[in-house]
């Protein structure tokens, strides 16, 4: 990835706002190019301590495309994320696509942000649902160590692992077993090839188990829940779930 210089003049700020977040902000890159997304910054920020920051990759209902702030209306992963962390700032891309440019788009934004405010890098955090997850696996690919840890929901991996695998950053893929649009089967496939190479590390199996999470929800953990489609119902169950969610912001890194 081509390096990003960020400066606050390389942000557009709309002012509209929609569920505490900013709508529409766009991040102007002369090596991505434009990069729209939702902003929510703690109203007490004042640059003098750092805060956290939580990025969430939207699948396809919320890619810009479908409109300014769907990522807000059909998720809540960044919706729920200050009642995790009340002090923390969450960014939401609403991107064009789940590849390669989406992933460059996502890293030239952290970096921005890590510019712009005053971000604790110990706690930085990382979530993708469905094609975001996609998106999301291509940056544990190329910038890991940016990132504290990263929650991959209903989703397929879709990246080498070698890079995430030397930057040893915790990771949660959280699916159902019988997830209509990509099932279980590459989640289970990164998860085991990534604890191999831990394995290969000599690493133990109390730190294997602390950096992959293989979470394949059965079915009637949706069916209790009145979901009947798994893949959909993973974005309206596992924002909402305090093992997942809490899984993500209970982790610190040592950076």
């Amino acid at each position: 990835m081509a390096e990003h210089e960020a400066s606050p003049d390389a942000l557009e700020r709309s002012g509209e706002e929609y569920r505490g977040f900013e709508l529409d902000d766009v991040l102007h890159s002369a090596t991505e190019g434009d990069t729209h997304f939702c902003m929510k910054v703690p109203e007490d920020y004042d640059g003098s301590h750092p805060y956290a920051l939580f990025v969430t990759l939207p699948g396809w209902e919320g890619l810009y495309f479908q409109g300014v702030g769907a990522n807000l209306e059909y998720e809540d992963f960044g919706v729920v994320a200050n009642e995790y962390v009340p002090d923390m700032i969450v960014v939401a891309p609403q991107l064009s696509d789940w590849g390669e440019t989406s992933a460059r788009q996502t890293l030239a934004l952290v970096h921005f942000m890590m510019d712009a405010y005053n971000i604790d890098q110990q706690h930085v955090y990382l979530q993708g649902y469905s094609g975001g997850g996609v998106t999301g696996s291509l940056v544990m690919g190329m910038e890991p160590n940016l990132f504290t840890a990263f929650l991959h929901c209903s989703s397929q991996w879709d990246s080498d692992l070698d890079v995430l695998a030397a930057a040893r950053v915790p990771i949660r893929l959280s699916i159902g077993e019988g997830d209509e649009y990509y099932g279980p089967d590459s989640a289970r496939q990164a998860a085991e090839e990534l604890r191999r190479r831990y394995a290969d590390a000599r690493l133990s199996e109390a730190e294997i188990d602390r950096l992959v999470v293989l979470d394949v929800k059965p079915s009637d953990f949706f069916a209790s829940q009145g979901i009947t489609n798994q893949h959909g119902g993973g974005a309206a169950l596992f924002a909402h779930d305090a093992e997942i969610m809490g899984w993500l912001f209970g982790q610190r890194a040592d950076k």
